[in-house]
């Protein structure tokens, strides 16, 4: 029994792993986007990352020989990639031009909750009161951070109403994404959602032109690094990672990014956080804790693994 458990212990600790290099790479992107955005429309600025994305994983996929995902994979491929990879990051790259930072961490962020509340409702996954306990005292962490963060911008309906879509489209595009996993790889799932992202995304390609004549060099390359590493590599991570667990509890797990945010601007920007950003970080990532815990109860009653169980192909792990 000791000898069955190695395997699921290790595969545990792999998406453990998945999930907070997702984490770290996103929290960076906010970082990035800074830069960026000054000089790119917000759907300019999508397409570019999008497209650096497309090429850096078509390229992986050249080297490892990867072929296209199976048919029944498709349909949660072109919903995400719609919803997730397009609109999601125009909407979110629009909406927080026209709102502050406090008003943005209060609707984008409730888009883990609809995860788990979708991902319960279409997918069949249990929602545990720790996840709950865990949710709550997360959004109200990240919550926090971005009322202590804001300065004196002020928040249109417009930017509302955007920053509300993206979470929608986010939550939809994860519990969409799901099932397309049991059949597909991560790297497929992520490589031709961010294909049909891209293809989305095209009407502003004249914008990105126009816009990438006049962007400074360093505006250039955050697009380029947010499509190299918080999309197509940071997006991979993140299928490997919900391939293995259900999507409220990975959705939870992104509530960690507005602790780490605050972190990496103090570092990189030199923007020191007050005493409230401080307290809203830590509450971030005790939310985290929590959703991510399991009572000892459910430890206790949990089935013994054994070795006859199937796993995953080799196909699916190396990607």
């Amino acid at each position: 029994m000791n000898v069955s458990s190695r395997p699921a212990s290790r595969a545990e600790v792999l998406a453990a792993c998945a999930a907070a290099v997702t984490v770290v790479l996103w929290a960076s992107a906010f970082v990035s986007i800074r830069s960026a955005g000054t000089a790119y429309s917000p759907g300019a600025l999508a397409l570019g990352r999008l497209l650096a994305g497309a090429l850096t994983l078509g390229a992986i996929c050249l080297v490892r020989r990867v072929g296209p995902p199976p048919r029944s994979a498709w349909r949660g491929i072109l919903i995400s990639g719609l919803l997730w990879f397009g609109f999601y990051m125009v909407a979110l790259n629009w909406g927080e031009q026209q709102v502050d930072a406090g008003t943005a961490a209060l609707v984008v962020n409730v888009g883990p909750i609809l995860i788990a509340l979708l991902g319960a409702r279409l997918l069949g996954d249990s929602v545990p009161p720790r996840l709950l306990a865990g949710m709550a005292v997360s959004f109200a962490g990240a919550v926090t951070v971005g009322l202590s963060m804001s300065g004196s911008g002020g928040s249109s309906v417009l930017g509302v109403v955007l920053c509300l879509l993206a979470a929608v489209a986010y939550a939809a595009g994860v519990v969409a994404q799901k099932p397309a996993l049991s059949s597909a790889s991560p790297l497929q799932v992520t490589t031709y959602g961010c294909l049909v992202g891209a293809v989305a995304c095209l009407p502003f390609a004249g914008q990105l032109v126009r816009d990438a004549a006049d962007a400074p060099l360093s505006a250039t390359l955050n697009m380029v690094y947010l499509g190299v590493f918080p999309t197509a590599l940071a997006f991979t991570t993140w299928a490997y990672a919900l391939a293995r667990t259900t999507a409220g509890r990975m959705g939870a797990t992104t509530y960690a990014v507005p602790a780490l945010v605050v972190l990496m601007s103090w570092l990189a920007l030199g923007e020191v956080p007050g005493p409230l950003t401080l307290a809203g970080g830590a509450l971030c990532l005790a939310g985290v804790a929590v959703s991510r815990s399991r009572s000892r109860t459910a430890k206790a009653v949990a089935p013994p693994r054994t070795t006859e169980e199937p796993r995953p192909d080799r196909a699916r792990d190396s990607a």
